[in-house]
């Protein structure tokens, strides 16, 4: 990939813990807010070093989304990103995706919550009164990368130089202008919680079919016949109808809770080069494939927030905050 589109670490290696921190802009039009928002988001890497250098063993990594409402003053009127929009709501006969405020993401990792903490405190000092926290959750590795509902998470993601062709925008995909986005990233965000003691009353075999894989050893089911619901494995799995290819996406979601105020959850992040690759995903998900048949995981687990960001790459970042 060219130097001058060098991507955000947007496919560092899931950590011990991670940070996910949306924030909304209160006044954007205005010019000392709008230079705010722009330092903080071109120096974010900056900040990162100066916090990672305590411990470099522990991987500290914050890469920043920009949304459709503030890219262009955020960015100084490049062009948006073709796909780039605020997040659609998803209405199935019975669940719903919903559509959340948030006009930047933070997502923090490292192999410390110390150090997450540490770098999520100075950028929201930086930002100062700029912005409204709309959300900040917390999540954690549940012993081998499983979700609180007890399955491995993260088995369909890419590995290798695919998760480049699944994740980051290439120059075939835009023209002229656009160009400054080639190495950047769409992702999408949501927080959903679950129902753990209507989940905990199916049998692992009850489990395993709404998944799509064994819980114990994750093992890949077999697709059900057509005129039985599809499993979220399979409702997950995108083809292109014309070449036959999979389109992959890279899932960073990681388990977040509170045993004490019955929380349980998983944050979904999820980044692709087309955006419409996992609106197709939510699509088949809660209206269903065909309509009518939803994802039966809805039934045990509740999307609470729903938001859409661009990840610029690491040049797009510096030019934001050159004057």
């Amino acid at each position: 990939m060219p130097p001058h589109s060098q991507p955000q670490r947007v496919d560092a290696p899931l950590s011990a813990s991670a940070i996910f921190l949306v924030v909304s802009v209160k006044d954007i039009a205005d010019d000392d807010t709008a230079a705010t928002v722009r330092n903080v988001v071109s120096s974010v890497n900056d900040t990162a070093k100066n916090v990672a250098f305590r411990d470099p063993s522990a991987n500290l990594i914050c890469t920043v989304g920009i949304g459709a409402r503030v890219w262009e003053v955020v960015t100084k009127k490049l062009p948006k990103p073709s796909e780039l929009h605020a997040f659609r709501e998803v209405k199935g006969a019975t669940h719903t995706a919903i559509s959340t405020p948030g006009d930047l993401l933070f997502h923090i990792r490292a192999e410390r919550r110390d150090l997450c903490f540490e770098l999520e405190r100075q950028l929201l000092d930086q930002l100062g009164d700029s912005v409204t926290v709309e959300d900040e959750t917390v999540g954690f590795r549940y012993f081998d990368n499983r979700d609180l509902l007890g399955f491995i998470d993260g088995t369909a993601n890419p590995v290798g130089a695919d998760t480049q062709e699944a994740v980051l925008v290439a120059g075939t995909d835009v023209a002229g202008s656009s160009v400054d986005i080639v190495g950047g990233s769409y992702v999408v965000v949501q927080k959903y919680l679950h129902k753990m003691d209507s989940w905990k009353a199916l049998k692992t075999e009850a489990q395993e079919e709404i998944i799509g894989r064994t819980k114990f050893d994750n093992v890949e089911l077999d697709d059900a016949p057509p005129d039985v619901q599809k499993s979220h494995k399979s409702l997950n799995t995108i083809v292109d109808e014309a070449t036959g290819a999979e389109h992959d996406i890279l899932r960073d979601n990681m388990p977040f809770g509170s045993p004490g105020s019955k929380e349980y959850g998983t944050y979904f992040i999820g980044y692709t080069r087309h955006l419409w690759v996992i609106e197709q995903m939510l699509h088949n998900m809660f209206v269903g494939s065909p309509p009518g048949k939803h994802d039966r995981l809805l039934d045990y687990s509740t999307a609470v927030t729903g938001s859409v960001f661009f990840m610029p790459s690491l040049a797009l970042l510096d030019e934001i905050g050159d004057d």
